[in-house]
């Protein structure tokens, strides 16, 4: 038996303004979330972002290329419902935040890893007020208190929707300072990649590049890229 899939029915996708954002219709009729809730967003253009995929599905849909739609439906239909939750667990990536934890040996490593690492730590302190302290091993050491309180309440404080970006820019790089930086645009988020991939890097010019591992990176750095798009878009100029 051939698996059912959801043919085209509409003709065109429209942004509308909604009760606390933007909706889009298909032919007037509100698209919502696989929970049946309103599909509303923050802004304008995250609305537009999503009626275009929408709008570029041939006769069937397919939603493995509507990635911003996606999104959308993860921070309405999951993030909202579980905003505390999920945001104490990425709050957690502070005290284990992958810059903090170096090689001891050997030195090249060593000297990659601070002048990449260092300028990022020092960015966070300067932007938040707190710093995470580096140590050489992969054991773990606890972060101060302090510090740790203040990156929660950034990380609490932040919406559904930037937090649902947030969760995969944190995810994907190990990272709570690369995941801070890409919603602050500190850095270009392919540079922050870069960055999250540096032991990888490191490893690259000592023993060639490993082409499957590289193919799972590629989709893994798309991931991330499109992450840092959906934070931009939900926190466009309304």
């Amino acid at each position: 038996m051939s698996e059912w899939k959801a043919k085209r029915f509409w003709k065109e996708a429209a942004v509308v303004e909604d009760e606390g954002g933007y909706g889009i219709r298909l032919d007037g009729r509100a698209v919502r979330t696989p929970a049946k809730a309103a599909m509303i967003v923050p802004t304008r253009a995250l609305a537009e972002a999503v009626a275009a995929e929408w709008d570029a599905q041939e006769d069937l849909i397919q939603p493995g290329t509507m990635p911003v739609t996606r999104s959308a439906n993860a921070a309405i239909d999951k993030v909202r419902h579980q905003h505390a939750e999920v945001a104490d667990m990425l709050a957690g990536y502070a005290d284990t935040d992958l810059l903090c934890y170096r090689a001891d040996s050997p030195d090249s490593l060593v000297r990659w890893q601070a002048e990449a690492w260092d300028p990022l730590l020092d960015w966070a302190e300067a932007r938040y007020g707190a710093r995470l302290v580096s140590v050489a091993g992969v054991m773990h050491r606890p972060q101060e208190a302090g510090a740790l309180a203040q990156f929660s309440a950034e990380v609490h404080a932040m919406d559904n929707f930037t937090l649902t970006a947030f969760h995969d820019l944190v995810g994907l790089s190990g990272s709570l300072v690369i995941g801070l930086a890409a919603l602050e645009e500190a850095r270009p988020a392919e540079d922050l990649w870069e960055l999250s991939r540096l032991d990888e890097r490191w490893q690259e010019e000592q023993w060639g590049i490993d082409d499957e591992a590289r193919a799972v990176e590629a989709v893994k750095r798309a991931e991330f890229l499109h992450a840092k798009r959906f934070s931009a878009l939900s926190a466009a100029p309304k």
